[in-house]
């Protein structure tokens, strides 16, 4: 007897995510410190700007207390002028008597690339090691299939034993067994290549012209891209231009810190760099 099934949607009350204070504040904070190029003290500003309007926080958990917990977790550092003093295990300032100032660490770093890449290549899966196909046989770690006669250079790992002994049987006889160079048989390889990638940033006053925040999108990318390239693709290099006026390098870690300048768009520059 068939029995009539229908389909359709089920609706159900929103049930928000069940996150900690902190998770919550951390999501908000990652943002917003790419939005400020890595300036702790104007981020954590806006932060209190939200928490009064949407009370993001309340007397069990407040922004201080977040602070506290960015402090523990090595996301965030603090350093002292004049010489100052560290701080002490209960949190208060060591001798000294600088005044301090609080900065995002490497860690920090890393999370806020992280973040860029999962936003921007969230359905790609990350690897230790990743490398570009060619189409081309050659030395790589990929089968292709395909056997080929042993040449001088191949590794070991890619002999075939099976066909090798085989090839050994047919050519000397099983009588008098006797394995040649010329019986070995290879297993072929996919060639991977090493690439090379070059980007550049503008930081001109263009990228902020007209109110319109565009140096924002394009650190994210830069941070996403470097993220993929140096996690995915470990044998790869990479390098980043900024340019404006005149156009230099910078290394990865700077990538949160970009800040646009008064400067002209001299893409030239970059190109001839």
């Amino acid at each position: 007897m068939a029995m009539n099934t229908r389909k359709g949607f089920r609706f159900a009350t929103y049930k928000a995510e069940d996150i900690t204070p902190f998770e919550k504040l951390f999501d908000i904070f990652q943002e917003l410190i790419t939005h400020t190029s890595g300036d702790f003290d104007e981020a954590i500003e806006w932060l209190r700007e939200l928490d009064k309007e949407y009370e993001l926080t309340d007397d069990e958990y407040t922004i201080d207390d977040f602070i506290e917990d960015l402090k523990a977790k090595g996301y965030i550092q603090e350093e002292f002028e004049d010489g100052g003093g560290e701080m002490g295990e209960d949190g208060e300032e060591g001798e000294g008597g600088g005044k301090g100032n609080i900065s995002i660490t490497a860690k920090m770093e890393r999370i806020i690339r992280q973040r860029a890449l999962d936003q921007i290549f969230g359905k790609l899966k990350r690897s230790g090691a990743g490398n570009h196909k060619t189409g081309k046989s050659g030395q790589g770690d990929e089968h292709t299939g395909d056997l080929r006669e042993y040449r001088y250079g191949d590794g070991l790992e890619h002999i075939s034993m099976t066909e090798s002994l085989k090839n050994a049987q047919v050519n000397n006889g099983i009588g008098s067994f006797n394995l040649t160079e010329e019986d070995l048989v290879v297993e072929d390889t996919q060639y991977k290549a090493q690439m090379s990638t070059v980007l550049m940033i503008d930081i001109s006053h263009s990228m902020i012209l007209y109110g319109e925040d565009r140096i924002t999108p394009a650190k994210k990318v830069a941070m996403a891209l470097a993220e993929l390239i140096t996690t995915r693709y470990p044998k790869d290099t990479l390098d980043i231009l900024v340019f404006g006026n005149d156009a230099w390098p910078i290394p990865i870690k700077d990538l949160p810190y970009l800040k646009v300048g008064p400067y002209h768009t001299n893409t030239v520059a970059g190109l001839q760099l």
